[in-house]
């Protein structure tokens, strides 16, 4: 698929690594529906767009709430004529370690921070998948792709049991819908990024920062384009799909 044709549906759209997708389609001229729950942030992609060759469609999107996700997609491939690209990148952290012993009594990882991991990582892009195969099955499209964003931490990280699982979970689901949609020229696939420079890194500090380059064999964080170049190989490679790509440097976590 050429990155002029895409008719892409960005969750998480309205900052990070979702802005910069979202951008980087409108400047090829593609369509975007831009969708995250930030109303203020989004109305300012909305005007970065209008420098644009592309189109872009921005509503409000709130991923753990299905009748939310439902309006989303429907008025999205109404407004761009059909979904070909689906790019499940909205994500959160609430980090916390399962248990630990405090001057004489034990701080447990409440329910609460992990089920909000769970919702917005896991639950929100089943649910974007689901209603956009949906559509394109009943529009008949012939070729699309869903790229969900993973994390090398899918592997397991200290303080991070609710998002590692999240995403470990999101990569068999990569695969799993690989699997089932083939058939239907639905491609899927993942990419894993490392430390990557968004505002997610906001509330590091210098001496953790030094930290997570020294276990980065390129000595550097990586740039959202380095992302956006992987996103663009797997829509552009139609021979590519059930696999995650990890761009990370090399890391070692």
């Amino acid at each position: 698929m050429q990155i002029e044709n895409v008719k892409a549906a960005i969750t998480g759209a309205a900052s990070g690594l979702g802005r910069y997708f979202a951008l980087e389609f409108l400047r090829a001229g593609a369509q975007v529906a831009a969708g995250d729950i930030n109303v203020a942030e989004l109305e300012r992609l909305e005007a970065e767009a209008s420098n644009t060759p592309g189109k872009c469609f921005a509503r409000q999107l709130d991923v753990r709430q299905e009748s939310s996700v439902v309006e989303f997609v429907r008025e999205a491939s109404g407004q761009l004529d059909g979904i070909n690209v689906l790019v499940n990148n909205a994500g959160i952290l609430r980090d916390g370690l399962l248990a630990q012993e405090e001057s004489g009594w034990v701080k447990k990882l409440p329910t609460l921070q992990w089920k909000q991991v769970i919702e917005v990582n896991l639950t929100g892009p089943y649910l974007m998948a689901r209603e956009v195969v949906s559509e394109i099955l009943m529009r008949g499209i012939k070729e699309s792709v869903i790229v969900n964003i993973s994390s090398v931490t899918r592997a397991g990280n200290p303080g991070q049991s609710n998002y590692s699982a999240s995403k470990a979970g999101l990569d068999a689901t990569t695969r799993t819908w690989a699997l089932e949609l083939a058939s239907h020229g639905i491609r899927v696939g993942g990419i894993a990024p490392g430390v990557i420079n968004t505002p997610i890194l906001k509330n590091i500090s210098e001496d953790a920062m030094r930290s997570l380059i020294e276990r980065i064999p390129l000595q550097r964080i990586g740039r959202p384009h380095d992302i956006w170049l992987a996103l663009k190989f797997i829509i552009e490679c139609d021979y590519f799909t059930g696999r995650v790509l990890e761009v990370d440097g090399g890391s070692t976590f």
